[in-house]
């Protein structure tokens, strides 16, 4: 069974599970390590703050790539437009990457 938007179209499930879960693996793999290491809570506290972070960003993935998006606009777009918006979004997967290790920096 396929997702489907506000209008009740059928969506691609596969861009929703690739946002989530790329978030899921970014705030799950640095998230615990940041609390832990600079603000001293335990495990458990680090997993919950980890959580509390993920299901926004979950529900925002949601909203933007199930529920409003429209499958008739991607043929009116061109191809050129959408790589263009992956190139940018892959450039800011790499600037939070590099932001996330400016903490364990030894200057």
């Amino acid at each position: 069974m396929r997702p489907r938007n506000r209008e009740g179209d059928s969506v691609d499930p596969v861009p929703f599970l690739v946002v989530a879960g790329i978030a899921f693996m970014v705030v799950f793999s640095a998230g615990p390590i940041y609390l832990m290491t600079l603000f001293g809570v335990d495990v458990p506290v680090a997993l919950a703050g980890s959580a509390a972070v993920f299901g926004p960003l979950a529900a925002v993935a949601y909203h933007r790539l199930v529920w409003s998006v429209r499958p008739d606009l991607r043929d009116e777009l061109p191809a050129s437009w959408r790589f263009r918006r992956l190139l940018y979004a892959a450039l800011a997967l790499v600037l939070v990457l590099l932001l996330l290790s400016l903490p364990f920096v030894d200057w």
